[in-house]
């Protein structure tokens, strides 16, 4: 079922729509938004596989939006709807998204025109090499150029192929494990990073709960607990979002799939939800639910968040009056259209944005590539000493005390932090600072969140460019 009207504008205009009405509330100059909204450089390229007997010729893109930062950051996806124009409209979301969590890196993103269901894993990674070999060729690939990570339709499996391809042409790059984020532990990867776009949604949603004029306009108690919640995706991000709700005591009464949709009023049981659609392929069968034929109505359910984890332009003019949730989290890039927008903001709902809230997988995909440099697991060089710290000062509390603690109480009060505990640390407070900081602006200039996040991002990226100055720009 179409969710958008013809007239409705593709992912770059949506983007660009977007940008020209946050930079009205922003303090650059004409000059510097122009210089922010352009996309630097975009390699386009095209390279013959050999599949069954015949040549395919493989079409890729690689965007670099823009290097006021480096290096440049972003995903590559392979998915048949790739194009130049998705490709960009997502390099430009990644520079806003890296600067409203500052982040310190531009912004990119890359996709290769295929279905990966469609190939073989002998295949793919032929694929994947290949299109790394034309990224190193380039100078489209490096620890301080430009850095990819996971998106759709690829993960751990696919960044492992591209650093080992970009070790082999730069044997010399002692820092080359940081070429590629989102790698398999055993690869460089970082305790953390395959959960952290979908903690960094539940993290981002708690906080916004909490607000006080959210939980009047919503008419909502504030907090996760009881709280009635609908996803549409049940990838990577979908997954460990409800995993987090659910965990935190909220009802994950809906997950939509795009062949069908689960649907339980008393909360959904998301690991026996996982294993059943994983064992047969989908949710159909599944004896705990309701299933639905037409999984994109359930989005028009009544529910408190409506989060859509799955992709662009899933909430449009043709169904965004019907929308019943209070509050739509936008764990996806890009799916409510500017139309809808207008529509959903005019019935009061509550949007946060999908360049705040999704930035956890970008925020960790930083430590994972600070962690690289470093040749360092976090934690390794201090975990031991705040212990015997803790352990020192626990025996003065428990000779003032006059009893001794139980062991087990003692091992709680003096853990040292696990690097994954050091990660889920840092990506909370990066959370909260960065929903406060779009609060403040949105109550300081009376916008809408999106606005509000886009006009923080770019007196951010202004703020860089003018203090580094523009080499070749003035006469």
């Amino acid at each position: 079922m179409a969710t958008t009207e013809d007239h409705e504008p593709k992912f770059l205009k949506a983007v660009e729509l977007y940008f020209d009405r946050a930079a009205k509330y922003s303090d650059a100059t004409e000059e510097t938004l122009k210089h922010i909204k352009s996309t630097d450089s975009v390699l386009s390229v095209t390279f013959p596989v050999e599949k069954d007997g015949k040549t395919v010729m493989i079409r890729g893109y690689r965007s670099q939006h823009s290097r006021h930062r480096l290096p440049c950051k972003g995903g590559i996806r392979f998915s048949s709807a790739v194009d130049l124009q998705e490709v960009e409209a997502l390099s430009a979301l990644m520079t806003y998204k890296c600067a409203v969590v500052d982040v310190p890196f531009g912004g990119g993103k890359g996709g290769i025109m295929i279905n990966p269901n469609d190939w073989t894993e002998a295949e793919l990674e032929r694929i994947t090499r290949r299109f790394t070999l034309e990224l190193c060729q380039k100078n489209f690939i490096g620890p301080g150029v430009d850095v990819p990570a996971p998106d759709v339709g690829t993960g751990a499996r696919e960044m492992g192929w591209i650093a080992d391809t970009y070790r082999n042409f730069n044997p010399q790059d002692v820092n080359g494990a940081a070429c590629v984020t989102g790698k398999a532990l055993s690869l460089g990867g970082v305790r953390g990073r395959t959960e952290a776009t979908g903690l960094g949604v539940y993290y981002g949603i708690r906080e916004f709960l909490a607000f006080p004029e959210v939980q009047q306009k919503a008419n909502h108690h504030g907090k996760v607990e009881d709280t009635s919640v609908i996803i549409q995706g049940f990838g990577n991000v979908g997954y460990w979002a409800s995993k987090f709700f659910e965990a935190n005591g909220a009802k994950i009464v809906g997950i939509v799939e795009h062949d069908a949709a689960a649907y339980n009023q008393d909360g959904l049981n998301i690991e026996q939800l996982s294993l059943w659609r994983k064992e047969n392929g989908t949710f159909r069968g599944y004896p705990d639910a309701q299933i639905i034929d037409d999984p994109m109505s359930l989005l028009e359910a009544e529910c408190d968040v409506l989060i859509p984890a799955a992709l662009e332009r899933q909430i449009g003019l043709r169904n965004a009056h019907r929308i019943k949730a209070k509050i739509i989290g936008e764990a996806a890039n890009g799916p409510v259209t500017p139309g809808a927008d207008d529509v959903l903001l005019k019935n009061g709902k509550v949007i946060v944005p999908d360049l705040l809230l999704n930035a956890g997988g970008v925020c960790v995909s930083y430590f994972e590539w600070a962690k690289n440099l470093s040749h360092l697991r976090f934690g390794r060089m201090n975990k031991r000493w705040d212990e015997r710290s803790k352990g020192q000062l626990l025996e003065l509390v428990e000779g003032n005390a006059g009893r001794p603690l139980s062991e087990v109480e003692r091992r709680q009060l003096i853990h040292g932090a696990e690097e994954h505990e050091l990660v889920y640390s840092g990506l909370e407070d990066t959370m909260i600072v960065a929903c406060n900081e779009t609060r403040q602006t949105a109550v300081a200039k009376g916008i809408d969140y999106r606005t509000a996040a886009l006009a923080n991002s770019i007196n951010k990226i202004a703020a860089s460019l003018a203090g580094s100055g523009s080499i070749f720009t003035h006469a």
